[in-house]
């Protein structure tokens, strides 16, 4: 009988013993090697100094992430964030574009007044009458041409009176490239017969309120944190007109420019990330869209966790601390979600390169440096939450009966 007991008491120790060290497997699954990055996101020497890895207190560097990004600005225009603009007021005028619609009244002559659209070559044409050049131009000059071009072309002994009203706005095709996040070929201006008010059009023709400057920069993603707002560049037929755009950022008044087809704005970069240009404004986005995936054990699914199907749309500004609240990382038992860590992937929109970033949640919560290690959130950026090491260890030992067989398992009671 005691050899008996003896002998179940040895398969049992065997048997915990297998148990403990399928267990130490298991959980050494999860045990990843450094995250690596092309870049030396560890230095702070990546897109924003905030990637570099937190430390403990101010002892984990001698210098601010603030202090470490304005560094890497480079001299090309010296100019701060902060507009020291003297610009008061608007200083453009309506201009005529591409596909304008425009209202032509001439003195006694029925057979050429009507409605127009300006042409693609950027010219108004009349039937029997040279064409007139429009594009880029206010209606008054092109009024004024038509009535002498009408008079030298024998129409009429004197100069005619010549009245032409613009009735209807149509889109620019422009082209925004640097430090905005999509560049490329945009429209801007224009209205859907679903938005157009007719009767404000008969009674006082349109307005170019959506064909200007911010709301390009607007649809071409918004200006990137590394953009130089005091440089921006606009050029129009063979001719570069350089623009402050720095007051935008406060809600001030600057040149908004009426834009034409045509077209090309060019946003030079400083090389270092701004912070200031981290908010809503009139030529930044208004919002990010960022890829989350959540396998807490309190929220074990995204949309448990009211994430949505793949994504959650954000104010442009939040940090990963934000991000990971609003992915339901942040918090619960202390038991269960103390030991979480969220990782940030992330793409440099200068260099094309990616990055990960690893934290431990509370320690990034908790530390008083927080701001120096705490990201910003950058468009198309993903977010991942891991789970504690307690629930890692509950789900090991969830997972025994299908490694080592429900009669098994049994057999260590």
């Amino acid at each position: 009988m005691t050899k008996l007991q003896n002998g179940k008491n040895t398969r049992r120790s065997a048997l915990r013993l297998a148990v403990l060290l399928a267990a130490t497997a298991l959980c050494g699954c999860a045990s990843l090697s450094k995250i690596e990055n092309n870049e030396d996101v560890s230095r702070g020497l990546s897109y924003q100094a905030q990637y570099r890895s937190d430390g403990v207190g101010k002892s984990a560097s001698s210098q601010s992430s603030l202090a470490i990004n304005a560094q890497k600005c480079t001299t090309g225009s010296g100019a701060s964030v902060v507009s020291t603009s003297s610009y008061s007021g608007p200083v453009d005028t309506q201009l005529l574009s591409q596909g304008d619609l425009v209202t032509l009244l001439v003195e006694e002559d029925e057979l050429l007044s009507g409605r127009y659209e300006i042409m693609q070559d950027g010219t108004l044409k009349i039937p029997h009458v040279a064409p007139v050049r429009a594009s880029g131009r206010t209606v008054e000059q092109v009024e004024r041409e038509l009535a002498a071009t009408l008079k030298s072309n024998g129409y009429y002994r004197s100069v005619p009176r010549v009245s032409i009203r613009l009735q209807d706005i149509a889109d620019a095709r422009v082209n925004v490239s640097g430090a905005v996040f999509e560049p490329g070929a945009v429209s801007v201006g224009g209205q859907s017969s679903q938005d157009r008010d007719l009767l404000r059009q008969e009674a006082s023709g349109a307005g170019a309120r959506d064909r200007r400057l911010s709301r390009a920069l607007q649809v071409a993603g918004g200006v990137r944190p590394d953009a130089d707002l005091a440089r921006i560049k606009l050029n129009r037929g063979g001719a570069t007109t350089i623009i402050d755009v720095r007051p935008a950022l406060d809600g001030r008044p600057f040149n908004d420019v009426i834009l034409l087809s045509g077209d090309v704005v060019e946003v030079p970069s400083r090389n270092c990330f701004q912070e200031e240009l981290v908010k809503p404004s009139s030529i930044t986005m208004q919002g990010v869209r960022v890829f989350m995936s959540n396998l807490a054990d309190s929220a074990s699914n995204n949309a448990g966790a009211a994430i949505g199907k793949e994504t959650q749309d954000l104010r442009y500004g939040p940090r990963v601390l934000q991000a990971i609240a609003g992915m339901n990382c942040l918090g619960g038992s202390k038991l269960t979600n103390a030991n979480r860590t969220a990782a940030l992937i992330s793409r440099n929109p200068v260099t094309g390169e990616s990055i990960v970033v690893e934290r431990s949640v509370e320690r990034l919560m908790r530390q008083a440096d927080r701001d120096d290690f705490n990201p910003y959130i950058m468009p198309g950026d993903a977010m991942a939450c891991y789970d504690s090491t307690y629930t890692t260890v509950t789900d090991v030992l969830e997972t025994l009966p299908t490694v080592l067989g429900p009669v098994a398992t049994l057999s260590l009671l």
